[in-house]
């Protein structure tokens, strides 16, 4: 269990999401791909997987796969191979590559847990669930027009949004400075709850918060 604050969930469903013995999971990060996204809100995803794959070492370097439209990184953790993903389509085609990936390994969506950014979720907490609508984030709309919406989804709160500013420029903007300094405790609990994930039997239902 991670050691950060955890608080109850009372807004999200209340299904869960399991894992079975010797099954493959597919953990898909959404952003874009190209440098000048670094460090944007909406490749959050992009930064949580890549510190999950530098924190397990069981979890081979980034690999690009132009047939799969992603970069993948494999490697096996506990009873279960796990294949990870940022998809190389830029953020509104996401879905393009997880059904690639999903078809070639022949995996179904309830195998399947996307990270990404969440505007409606205050910055500081983080939110998991299964299904549910896109919320206007285009690259899970994409996702559930390839799967449906029957899969994970760990949810990064980005917000509040100012409302000067229209919700496309504000998530293609860095995180400030002070949120900088939060990233790494964020990565931190993403990481344990995919583990939690993987090592248990259910994707974690809860709200957690990574500032400390």
């Amino acid at each position: 269990m991670s050691w950060l604050q955890q608080r109850p969930q009372t807004s999200d469903p209340t299904n869960y999401y399991t894992v079975g013995m010797n099954k493959t999971i597919l953990l898909v990060g959404l952003g874009n791909i190209d440098e000048e996204y670094d460090l944007t809100r909406h490749n959050i995803g992009f930064k949580c997987l890549d510190d999950f794959v530098t924190a397990t070492p069981e979890m081979e370097k980034w690999v690009e796969k132009k047939s799969l439209k992603s970069h993948i990184s494999t490697g096996r953790l506990g009873e279960n191979r796990v294949i990870a993903i940022k998809p190389t389509t830029f953020m509104n085609l996401s879905g393009e590559a997880v059904q690639a990936v999903s078809q070639f390994y022949k995996l179904s969506s309830e195998h399947i847990v996307v990270v990404h950014d969440e505007l409606d979720i205050e910055f500081g907490q983080i939110r998991n669930r299964v299904g549910g609508s896109a919320a206007g984030h285009n690259g899970i709309k994409s996702v559930s027009q390839h799967l449906g919406e029957n899969y994970g989804r760990i949810r990064i709160g980005i917000g509040p949004k100012p409302e000067r500013i229209k919700s496309e420029s504000f998530v293609l903007k860095k995180f400030s400075a002070s949120e900088q300094k939060q990233l790494s405790n964020l990565t931190t609990e993403v990481t344990a709850i995919i583990n939690e994930y993987l090592f248990g039997t259910e994707l974690p239902h809860d709200t957690r918060s990574f500032i400390v």
